[in-house]
């Protein structure tokens, strides 16, 4: 196979055409598309991977969080080399009003130490060293590229077409990793435009804060990190949740939420995110921050129900491409190493018997229904239309457990009895026993 070096395969002048055809096509150097191109070009098969950003990383966002387990799926010990951020060794959730939080929060010292279980990380450093990783297994990373559209011969996709000059590309299957509302599964004709009730729009800050600041506020030792999720009053009623995550020397800080919320309250992202910081609970942690970065991202919403077709004749689709996400669990990392995983054997297996039709191609779907994706997507279909049909899980009850727990928890000599009937008789004033039930019948359901 012939290999370019990174400076020739970075070049946006460079013509893209290196080979006259490959086996795999690869759109999009995120997560999926890279572990995708790695295995794939590490099991001696011709891969090109088309970015269209700058570098690896420029233009991947998400909140940070990226687990151990499924990554060495794709590298074994890839921690050990891999520039994380930190091992995350404390998980919070936050239930906040306007004055006030209720916490919930589970902390383990075996979570900093191997095997370990997650770790923040920043998408620019990391996403370029996991690219390094699939060009030395022999894959060929191409950036600054946009593919406008699929290429087709007796109707299976047999190539891209992208903006460069001579800029057809050839191969026996091509795997979509182009992110949330995929342009290449609209070309090839698996999914329309996504309404705005299925996608999430989040925005992001990365606040420089010296280490020991972030180990002091956070309640940290040196190596040691922690996240917060952070619902209620941070979304103003929207389907959604806030999030802080520790880095070595700096905050991931972001907010989001459905984006058919954000057009039916009238309310812009950027001010949403200011208010959330700006939130007395949050203040106190980002104070003497400085803000280094701002970004913006759209996150699959609604499970396995919301996933466009993941297969056809001479394609697949992997990650957020494919609406791979699961925000209840904080979930989206793993899913797209998985699903590219299970592409990749696909490919694979399809390779072997030289037949690329979705007929040999589906067996990425047989896989990913063995696997724990499907079953988690399948759930969260659930958890996701309840929690949209019922908003009083953003407003109305975190308010009702903070006005409960200020008032059991005010000494002011009143009897803890008469305390527990005026809390009760609150609770009846704002929503009916029968609500009160069917709501949390309501709720289990949806995550069981």
């Amino acid at each position: 196979m012939r290999t370019v070096s990174n400076r020739h395969h970075r070049d946006p002048r460079r013509r893209i055409a290196l080979a006259d055809r490959y086996d795999v096509i690869v759109v999009g150097a995120g997560l999926a598309g890279t572990a995708a191109s790695y295995l794939l070009a590490k099991a001696g098969l011709n891969v090109i991977c088309i970015e269209r950003g700058d570098e690896p990383g420029t233009k991947n966002v998400m909140g940070g969080v990226l687990y151990r387990q499924p990554t060495e799926k794709v590298i074994p010990g890839w921690w050990r080399e891999a520039p994380v951020e930190r091992p995350i060794v404390e998980e919070r959730l936050w239930l906040i009003t306007p004055d006030s939080l209720v916490q919930a929060g589970f902390k383990s010292l075996r979570y900093a130490e191997e095997p370990f279980n997650a770790f923040t990380v920043l998408r620019v450093k990391f996403d370029k060293w996991f690219a390094d990783q699939a060009t030395a297994a022999g894959a060929l990373v191409i950036t600054n590229t946009v593919v406008e559209d699929v290429i087709r011969e007796n109707g299976r996709i047999v190539g891209v077409r992208t903006g460069r000059e001579d800029g057809d590309v050839y191969a026996n299957v091509v795997i979509a990793a182009d992110g949330v509302n995929s342009l290449l599964s609209k070309k090839a004709g698996l999914h329309g435009e996504l309404p705005p009730n299925r996608v999430a729009l989040a925005v992001k800050e990365i606040v420089n804060l010296p280490r020991e600041k972030i180990e002091d506020r956070f309640l940290l030792n040196a190596n040691e990190g922690a996240t917060i999720e952070i619902f209620g009053d941070s979304t103003i009623g929207m389907l959604g949740y806030g999030f802080i995550y520790t880095n070595r020397d700096s905050l991931s800080v972001g907010v989001g939420a459905l984006l058919s919320d954000f057009i039916r309250k009238g309310v812009n992202p950027n001010d949403l995110m200011e208010r959330f910081k700006t939130h007395p609970m949050i203040r106190r942690l980002l104070e003497g921050g400085e803000s280094k970065e701002y970004m913006a991202h759209l996150i699959p919403e609604g499970g396995a129900a919301a996933m466009p077709p993941v297969s056809t004749d001479g394609m697949l689709v992997v990650g957020d491409a494919a609406g791979m996400s699961n925000a209840i669990y904080r979930e989206g990392s793993n899913l797209a190493l998985i699903s590219a995983k299970l592409a990749a054997q696909a490919v694979m297996e399809a390779h072997e018997q030289g037949d690329y039709s979705v007929r040999t191609l589906s067996r990425y779907n047989a896989l990913l229904d063995e696997s724990f994706i499907m079953k988690d997507l399948h759930l969260y279909s659930r958890t996701s239309r309840f929690f949209q049909r019922n908003s009083e899980f953003l407003e109305l009850y975190p308010e009702m457990l903070a006005d409960a727990a200020h008032e059991l928890l005010s000494v002011n000599s009143v009897p803890k009895q008469d305390k527990q009937r005026k809390i009760m008789r609150r609770l009846l004033a704002r929503r009916r026993p029968w609500k009160l039930v069917r709501d949390a019948v309501g709720a289990l359901r949806s995550l069981t």
